[in-house]
């Protein structure tokens, strides 16, 4: 063990076991289909310190996008952000760089706690944030249907007398990706009140990246922790693999442990997309499905990304399972335009969740 693993193994913990177990039952909820699982954050190479504008960019567009999903489906959304949670392969050979990723992890999270507590998450004015978008944006008049819902929603709870303290404060759940095996190992803790391993680098653990299969060293580290936990799937991803990481990291099938995060493509999601959940659903497993398009500068068009997340929906209408949510990226140093970008996609979601049959194709 190097000397900075020796400094994290003796740090306090990013995040809290009892958070953990928090996220878990709150993602039971989305795999039972009573809620959706909103994810967003960092692009892969993005870097690892963000400054507090950042920060509050990308934990802003990801209130609104909540706050439209959650009037449009009408039930809870849960948030979790990937914010500072990509770091360098352990290739780069720097002796500094753990303790430099704890301490940037730390101040952000330091960040999203006081924005998600003191007043940034006030429902209403996040949905002021929504108002000036849809008047902004050449879209607008499409979304303001929506738009005037969440108005009078807001009128007669005021009218009624509703101010609850769940309008003025969100929960908030960092994942973190795993790349760097020996980084999550020196910060996973054993729980005094279970004697579970946590990894308290993060409440969710992310592996794999679509193109390629996670390692075994990381499926082995994911199945030993008792953090939910997201795989991607890609193309390529077989149902053989499917079946093997369910019954790797969910051997008992227990509601909340597993997401598998969908990166298939708008030309393949409808074909490929089937079969995978078919098998994970007979095999008793109870994943949470979520839609992960590329929405990078070097994805496709917007077209193309909107149609992949409505060929995720309309396979699982056809099959009487949960959608379970989407995953957008934000570089947080462009905010403007991915946030435009992911608004954009939360009003169209907004509308496939609302809408009772499949859309036809363009």
């Amino acid at each position: 063990m190097s000397s900075g693993d020796v400094a994290l193994a003796q740090a306090p913990p990013l995040v809290f076991a009892g958070e953990v177990d928090q996220l878990r039952e709150r993602l039971a909820a989305v795999a039972r289909g009573e809620a959706l699982l909103l994810q967003a954050g960092d692009r892969p190479g993005a870097r690892a310190a963000l400054s507090a504008t950042a920060v509050r960019g990308t934990l802003q567009t990801l209130l609104q996008m909540s706050a439209v999903l959650t009037y449009a489906a009408s039930v809870p959304v849960v948030k979790v952000g990937r914010i500072a949670g990509h770091y360098p392969a352990p290739r780069t050979g720097d002796p500094g760089l753990p303790t430099r990723t704890y301490q940037a992890a730390a101040s952000t999270l330091n960040l999203v706690r006081a924005f998600t507590t003191g007043g940034e998450a006030d429902l209403s004015q996040v949905h002021a944030w929504n108002r000036e978008f849809v008047t902004a944006s050449p879209a607008g008049q499409r979304y303001e249907a929506v738009a005037r819902g969440i108005d009078r929603a807001l009128a007669f709870m005021k009218a009624c007398g509703t101010d609850p303290a769940e309008l003025r404060s969100v929960e908030f759940y960092a994942a973190h990706e795993v790349e760097r095996l020996d980084y999550a190992a020196a910060l996973t803790r054993t729980d005094s009140r279970t004697g579970a391993p946590y990894a308290t680098s993060g409440h969710l653990v992310r592996i794999g990246d679509g193109d390629r299969p996670p390692g075994e060293d990381h499926v082995g580290f994911a199945a030993r922790i008792a953090n939910p936990v997201t795989v991607r799937l890609g193309p390529a991803t077989t149902v053989d693999e499917v079946l093997g990481y369910v019954d790797r990291l969910d051997p008992d099938r227990e509601p909340g442990r597993l997401t598998f995060a969908v990166r298939l493509g708008a030309d393949r999601v409808r074909d490929l997309l089937p079969e995978l959940v078919e098998k994970a659903t007979a095999s008793g497993a109870r994943p949470v499905w979520v839609s992960d398009p590329e929405t990078s500068s070097e994805s496709p068009g917007f077209d193309d990304v909107l149609d992949e997340v409505r060929g995720f929906f309309d396979v699982h209408r056809s099959l009487g399972t949960h959608p379970g949510g989407i995953h957008t990226g934000l570089t947080g140093d462009d905010v403007a335009r991915d946030r435009e970008r992911s608004l954009d996609l939360a009003f169209r979601v907004a509308e496939f969740a609302r809408s009772p049959e499949p859309e036809p194709r363009p």
